[in-house]
């Protein structure tokens, strides 16, 4: 596992041999730790110069919206961003300069979803209460979402954003040919930030049998029993999976609510 640290201010003395920072004093109010998984293939996006969370959105690179969402917040103490190993050289070259300016902490990841995660949440720092995993090729994100999310999981110690599935839902064989049509009511399509409480999803990884399996971390602590909450999010917080998604995204920033008029910030 290998870490890179780029304070935007110097905050407390480095020991420069290790690499790690030493007596590092994180004020009250920072309790949330933040992970931008960013280490996937990008295999639907079909570009062959960059992946999605590297491609260029109205002139900056995916990954740098979620990541500027999070460091302007007074209660995130820490912001990792997770990348697969095949990337360290790239993202070190293009945009060091920006991990720094942002104080970006970054992870190198692994084969599968879960064990990015885990690479991440193993270095968050033991200060840090509570843990948010956000997709990192989800730019669209609005303050109000943040703080609903950050609220409950503080209420309930494990919430994240989904919005209610409004279609109609068939479920097919193989071939294509409709067996049932699946009732809709009480379906919610998930959606990140997902938030925890820091140790309740270390225990929550250590118990599950193959979290590689899991498709999201809620996934994960549902598994081990401790039940979810659904903060109602948004269609605007979309996540960029082929390159037409990267046109909804820019109209989706253009439309996002500005302020903060949720009332736990």
């Amino acid at each position: 596992m290998c870490c890179w640290w780029f304070p935007a201010v110097p905050v407390g003395p480095i020991d420069a041999a290790a690499g790690e920072l030493k007596n590092l004093r994180i004020p009250d109010l920072h309790q949330f730790a933040v992970i931008l998984a960013a280490a996937g293939k990008s295999e639907r996006f079909g570009d062959a110069y960059y992946k999605k969370v590297f491609a260029p959105l109205s002139g900056r690179p995916l990954w740098m919206y979620a990541a500027e969402a999070f460091s302007k917040r007074d209660d995130v103490g820490q912001i990792l961003l997770v990348i697969a190993q095949e990337d360290r050289e790239f993202f070190a070259d293009k945009f060091a300069g920006n991990a720094a300016m942002l104080g970006i902490q970054v992870v190198i990841g692994g084969a599968h979803r879960a064990d990015s995660v885990l690479a991440g949440l193993n270095q968050v720092r033991e200060e840090l209460p509570f843990v948010a995993i956000h997709d990192a090729a989800r730019p669209c994100l609005a303050t109000p979402w943040i703080d609903a999310v950050f609220h409950a999981a503080k209420q309930s110690g494990a919430a994240i954003l989904a919005t209610p599935c409004h279609a109609t839902l068939k479920r097919a064989d193989k071939d294509g040919k409709i067996l049932e049509t699946v009732p809709r009511t009480g379906i919610w399509l998930a959606q990140t930030p997902q938030v925890f409480r820091t140790q309740l999803l270390k225990d929550a990884y250590t118990r599950h049998p193959r979290p590689s399996t899991a498709t999201d971390d809620a996934a994960i602590v549902e598994h081990a029993g401790h039940a979810v909450k659904i903060v109602p999010g948004s269609p605007l917080n979309l996540k960029v999976t082929t390159k037409e998604d990267m046109k909804l995204a820019e109209l989706s920033i253009k439309a996002l609510p500005r302020g903060n008029p949720f009332p736990f910030g």
